[in-house]
C-alpha cells in the first residue's frame, strides 16, 4: 500500500465517521452506535426490542447501557410503544426522528461511497448509487469487453423500477439510466404503439403486457423468436408451462417472460388472528371477515381493491368472472383458432357485480377511484384489512420504509365465487423485440434478453426481494426460497397448478374490449347504470367490435 492509496482510504474513513458525529453528537459515541445499530436491525428483521433486551446485548455494563438507553429515550431518539392493550409492557421502537436522522446518515454514506467508488453514469447523482447492487457475470457487454448503448421501454412498476437502479451491469454495459424509458401501463402501451408505426425502432427491447401479446404479434410489431431461443440459451423446459406459454401467439414464441406476478388476495393475519377469522377461500368468506374487520371509526376498512374507470376495473371484474368459473373466450375454440366471439355470461356478470357492490360498502369511500397505486398505499399504510392485488406490488409490504404491515401479511389465491373456484390470475410482462430494429441490432438484442432471464439473473432479484416467478433450476436455492413469503406463495399456488391466464384472454381486440368493460362495469358500480344494463351494453358494444372487425377484413 502507498502513500496515496493510504491517504485515500483515511479520507474515505473520515468521510463516513464525520455524518455520523453530526446526527448523533452524544458522548459515549461507540456506545450510542452499537445501541441505535442493534435496535434498527432488530426491528427491522421484526424482532420485538425491550429495554433489558436492549440493554443485555453486551456493548457494556448493564447499568451503563440501561442509562443510556433511558437518555436515548429522553433525546426522543427511542419511542416505548405499549405491548399489551394493559400498557403494562413496552417495546422500543426508532423514534420517527431516529427515522430520519439515520436515513440522512445512510444517505450521506452512500454518497461517500458512490464518490469513491464512482457513481452510476453521467450525469447521475451520487445518491442514486445502489447500495445493493453486485455485478452479474455473462453479460453481452461484458464478454465483448466494450458497452453498447440498448434503449429500453418498460412499465413503471417497482421491478422495472429495481431493475433500472440496481442493475449495475446492466447499466454500465448496455447503458445509462437516461437508456431506460419507463411508463405506467396505458402510456407503455401508447409508446410501444407509436414505436411500431416509425420506419426505425427507437428502442431495442420493449416490454409487453401480458394480455397484449396477441395484438402486438398479430399486427406484425414484434419479431417471432422461435428460431434464436435456444441459440441464445433460453430453455423452454426451465420454465413453468403457464408461464412460458405468455410469450406465444399462435404457437410461435414472440416474448420471453420477465416476470409473472400473480393477483393475490393480501390479508392482514395479525387482524385474522386476534378475531379468531379462518382465511377466506370464498366470497362469502371475504364479505363476512370484511365486515367483521371492517372499522371506519378506527381508520380500518374490510378491503381495498382496484375499482377505478377503465383498465383497473376491468381486470378485476375479469378475474372474479374467472373466479366464477366464466371466461370471455372459450379456450379450446382459441386453440383450434376457429373465429372468435367474446361473450359476457349474463347470470355470472349479475353475481360478480352482486359481489362487487357488496365489496364496496366495506371499502374506504372513493375506492371506485382507486387504481393499483391508491388501492396498495391504503393496506400498506395500515388503513385496511384485505386486499387484491399483484404479488409483485405486494412485495412493498415488506420493503417498503412506510409499510406498517411487513411480516404480517398472509398471501392467498383468489377465492373462489358461486360456481367457481380457487384460482391464481397471472399477469406480468415479456420482452420482445420490434419489428422494426435494424437488423444488425437483433442478435444483440436476444442476447441481452437471455442474460436479463438468466438463472443467476433471477436468482439475484429473488434474493434482493423481487418476487419473479423463477426458473425451475432457481427454486431449489434455500436463500431464494426464504428470501421472501412472497416467494414462496407464488411457489406454492404453481404446485397447485392454480395459475391462470385465461381472464384475460391475449387476443388483438383485448385492449379495446377492456376499455369497454372499463367503463360499463364502472357505470354499474358508482349506479350510473343498472348492472343488467351495463352487461348488456357492454356485450353489444363488443359485438359491435368484432362485425367491423369482420367487415373490415372482407373488404
Amino acid at each position: 500500500m502507498n502513500d496515496l492509496e493510504l491517504l485515500r482510504i483515511l479520507d474515505f474513513l473520515q468521510k463516513l465517521r464525520l455524518p455520523w458525529t453530526k446526527a448523533f453528537p452524544q458522548a459515549d459515541g461507540e456506545l450510542v452506535w452499537q445501541l441505535l445499530h442493534h435496535l434498527i436491525s432488530s426491528v427491522t428483521r421484526g424482532e420485538v426490542v425491550t429495554i433489558s433486551a436492549l440493554a443485555q446485548a453486551g456493548y457494556a455494563p448493564y447499568t451503563t447501557a440501561l442509562r443510556k438507553v433511558e437518555e436515548l429515550v429522553e433525546d426522543g431518539l427511542i419511542a416505548r410503544v405499549p405491548r399489551t392493550k394493559t400498557g403494562k409492557s413496552f417495546a422500543l421502537q426508532p423514534s420517527v426522528k431516529l427515522k430520519r436522522l439515520f436515513e440522512s446518515y445512510l444517505v450521506d454514506v452512500k454518497r461517500a461511497v458512490a464518490q469513491t467508488l464512482g457513481s452510476r453514469g453521467p450525469g447521475e447523482a451520487s445518491e442514486d448509487y445502489y447500495f445493493g447492487a453486485s455485478p452479474i457475470g455473462g453479460s453481452p457487454g461484458a464478454q465483448q469487453g466494450k458497452r453498447f448503448d440498448l434503449r429500453f421501454l418498460l412499465a413503471e412498476d417497482n421491478y422495472f423500477v429495481a431493475l433500472q437502479n440496481m442493475w449495475a451491469d446492466l447499466r454500465t454495459s448496455f447503458g445509462s439510466r437516461r437508456d431506460f424509458t419507463l411508463a405506467r401501463l396505458p402510456q407503455l402501451y401508447q409508446l410501444a404503439l407509436e414505436n411500431a408505426q416509425r420506419p426505425v425502432s427507437q428502442y431495442d427491447i420493449v416490454a409487453i403486457n401480458i394480455p397484449w401479446m396477441g395484438e402486438f404479434a398479430a399486427k406484425g410489431f414484434i419479431r417471432p423468436l422461435s428460431n434464436v431461443v435456444r441459440d441464445a440459451g433460453l430453455e423452454p423446459g426451465e420454465f413453468h408451462a403457464d408461464f412460458w406459454a405468455t410469450g406465444k401467439w399462435r404457437d410461435t414464441q414472440y416474448g420471453m417472460p420477465i416476470y409473472c406476478t400473480i393477483e393475490t388476495l393480501a390479508v392482514r393475519r395479525d387482524l385474522f388472528q386476534e378475531a379468531n377469522i379462518g382465511f377466506p377461500s370464498s366470497f362469502e368468506q371475504v364479505l363476512a371477515a370484511g365486515q367483521a374487520l371492517h372499522a371506519p371509526a378506527h381508520g380500518r376498512y374490510g378491503i381495498t381493491w382496484n375499482a377505478a374507470r377503465g383498465m383497473p376495473v376491468a381486470a378485476s371484474f375479469l378475474f372474479l368472472l374467472g373466479d366464477c368459473g366464466s371466461f370471455l373466450l372459450d379456450r379450446s375454440a382459441m386453440a383450434a383458432k376457429k373465429p372468435v366471439r367474446p361473450v359476457i355470461e349474463m347470470e355470472a356478470g349479475l353475481r360478480v357485480l352482486d359481489y362487487m357492490h357488496r365489496l364496496i360498502e366495506i371499502s374506504p369511500p372513493g375506492v371506485t377511484e382507486f387504481d393499483w397505486e391508491a388501492s396498495l398505499d391504503t393496506f400498506l399504510t395500515g388503513h385496511a384489512a384485505m386486499t387484491y392485488c399483484w404479488s409483485m406490488r405486494a412485495a412493498r409490504f415488506e420493503y417498503d420504509t412506510r409499510s406498517k404491515v411487513g411480516r404480517k401479511v398472509e398471501y392467498l389465491p383468489h377465492p373462489a365465487g358461486p360456481k367457481g373456484k380457487v384460482t391464481a390470475p397471472i399477469g406480468g410482462f415479456v420482452l420482445a423485440v420490434p419489428s422494426n430494429l435494424p437488423e444488425e441490432r437483433m442478435r444483440l438484442a436476444v442476447d441481452a434478453i437471455a442474460w436479463i432471464t438468466s438463472p443467476d439473473t433471477v436468482r439475484d432479484h429473488l434474493k434482493s426481494g423481487l418476487p419473479v416467478r423463477p426458473r425451475f433450476s432457481v427454486i431449489s436455492d434455500p436463500e431464494v426460497m426464504q428470501s421472501s413469503p412472497i416467494v414462496n406463495f407464488v411457489e406454492r399456488v404453481a404446485r397447485r397448478d392454480l395459475l391462470d391466464s385465461w381472464q384475460r384472454p391475449p387476443i388483438p381486440e383485448y385492449v379495446a374490449m377492456e376499455a369497454i368493460i372499463g367503463e360499463e362495469i364502472h357505470d354499474a358500480l358508482i349506479g350510473r347504470t343498472a348492472d343488467r344494463a351495463a352487461l348488456a351494453s357492454a356485450q353489444r358494444r363488443i359485438d359491435a367490435l368484432f362485425r367491423h372487425k369482420s367487415s373490415r377484413r372482407a373488404a
